[in-house]
């Protein structure tokens, strides 16, 4: 991806210490989406990926994923499907189960999220352990689809998320 733009420039991600835990440094999107230029530049720059990437789908990855998963499929005019957690969607759904720090979570989709064959490109706010963008591009692989790429406002480098996405393109705006 090209040069980080002057409204993406670090500032604009806040750190609160000690949040959700003691210990941890928690990456604040919400001046970015505080920031209309800057939200819109977001967008503009992951829309522009996905298309370099021959999208014909967006998969937003629940929740941060929706605020710039659904913009990037309006802007391209794409179809917009979600990948939530466990127990929220109502409809048919295939689950696939992941490994967390201590424990495992379950990530699912719609049976018909994506259509066979279909080029989906993954959008998150933060690529941390990479767990659950894996688990989101296994779901999309057993629907038929392809993982065209995955797109995040922020990588947070020293978690090596991107060993866990091996044989995909990531791409992110801001790393840590």
């Amino acid at each position: 991806m090209a040069s980080v733009p002057q409204l993406l420039a670090e500032p604009l991600i806040r750190d609160v210490p000690d949040f959700p835990k003691p210990g941890i440094l928690f990456k604040d999107i919400t001046p970015v989406l505080q920031s209309p230029a800057a939200f819109q530049e977001a967008v503009g720059l992951l829309a522009a990926d996905a298309k370099k990437h021959g999208a014909e789908c967006i998969v937003g990855i629940e929740s941060r994923g929706f605020i710039f998963g659904t913009p990037i499929a309006l802007e391209l005019g794409l179809p917009f499907s979600m990948a939530r957690k466990f127990g929220k969607l109502p409809y048919e759904r295939i689950s696939e189960e992941y490994a967390l720090e201590y424990g495992t979570n379950i990530v699912e989709m719609h049976m018909d999220a994506v259509d066979p064959g279909q080029r989906v490109y993954i959008v998150d706010d933060l690529l941390a352990t990479g767990g659950t963008a894996a688990a989101s591009a296994r779901l999309v692989e057993r629907l038929g689809g392809h993982v065209c790429g995955m797109g995040f406002l922020v990588e947070l480098g020293f978690l090596e998320g991107r060993k866990n996405l091996l044989g995909y393109q990531v791409d992110s705006l801001i790393q840590f």
